[in-house]
């Protein structure tokens, strides 16, 4: 009797091994911005409050013995609000039995890369959307929004030498920059990073670092700013022909406070009214505001 290779089939029996891992896709995984502002850490309660403090001048003294001149400074408080997030992610059990790869740990990679960019969102609102203030003693607030003169226009041009040039003009004219020990930062996305290499005048060995040309990188510290990647800027798409308008902003370290109220709290566990499903949880709370309005700058250009 000839033999017959494939008698009985022992080889079904084994397991098909497909992969052994997983690969997690291309996404942003830390937080850019939460160590580019004032980091207030730990927050307990719903808010948290910012002070800020005008400026005084010194008066010249003209009369022996005269009156006390006061000069008092303006004052206020202003509140942040603390807002909670979430993300739940269920494994199937039932799933568990037939992979070879351990899904729990990808899983709270991805979670964990979630909330440093939730940090990044609530940080970027916190920049250019308004803030209460308190306007009395009586515990009244009104909003305080980033005023015009703290905005530069799209003027139907992209990201431009002129536009950077006036938002570090900015920084200087209301005593916010290097020269009183402040750090500037600004947010760029693809569509800035295309036109800045772009531009002829900008990628000029003038204006920019020679290893910014070869690697095709902004580099870090570059016109005073160090630059910081988000790709969430604020887009607003109108007109005819459409145009899609983008809001870049710079901004001081100190010109916001960034609070955290549950720093990634991490729950896994049965889920009983789902078939003993495994749940991940992960829970977070992050707030924002703006401490003082002359130290952002909101830049508006064409994508």
């Amino acid at each position: 009797m000839p033999f017959d290779a494939n008698k009985n089939m022992i080889t079904a029996a084994f397991v098909t091994q497909f992969h052994d891992s997983f690969e997690i896709a291309s996404q942003q995984k830390d937080s850019r911005l939460q160590s580019a502002v004032h980091d207030r850490g730990r927050i307990t309660g719903a808010s948290f409050t910012i002070n800020d403090m005008g400026t005084i001048e010194m008066n010249q003294i003209t009369e022996r013995f005269g009156n006390t001149v006061w000069d008092l400074p303006e004052a206020g408080t202003r509140n942040a609000l603390m807002a909670d997030y979430g993300v739940f992610v269920p494994v199937e059990k039932r799933d568990l039995r037939k992979l070879i790869a351990d899904p729990q740990g990808p899983y709270l990679q991805l979670t964990l890369s979630a909330a440093n960019r939730k940090k990044d969102d609530v940080i970027y609102r916190g920049l250019l959307d308004p803030v209460m203030r308190k306007t009395s003693n009586t515990g009244a607030f009104a909003a305080v929004a980033l005023p015009a003169a703290q905005k530069i226009v799209a003027g139907g041009t992209g990201m431009t030498k002129a536009k950077l040039i006036a938002a570090k003009a900015m920084f200087r004219r209301n005593e916010c920059d290097e020269q009183n020990g402040e750090e500037l930062f600004i947010t760029y996305n693809a569509d800035m990073l295309t036109q800045i290499l772009s531009d002829t005048t900008l990628t000029s060995a003038d204006f920019m670092a020679v290893k910014m040309l070869q690697e095709g990188a902004v580099s870090g510290n570059w016109l005073g700013f160090k630059w910081l990647a988000y790709e969430k800027l604020d887009s607003v798409t109108d007109g005819d022909p459409e145009v899609t308008t983008k809001t870049a902003a710079a901004w001081c370290k100190s010109a916001v406070h960034f609070g955290t109220g549950e720093e990634y709290n991490v729950d896994i566990g049965p889920r009983r009214d789902k078939n003993n499903t495994t749940q991940i949880s992960v829970d977070a709370s992050y707030g924002a505001g703006r401490a003082n309005e002359k130290k952002v700058v909101a830049i508006d250009f064409v994508a």
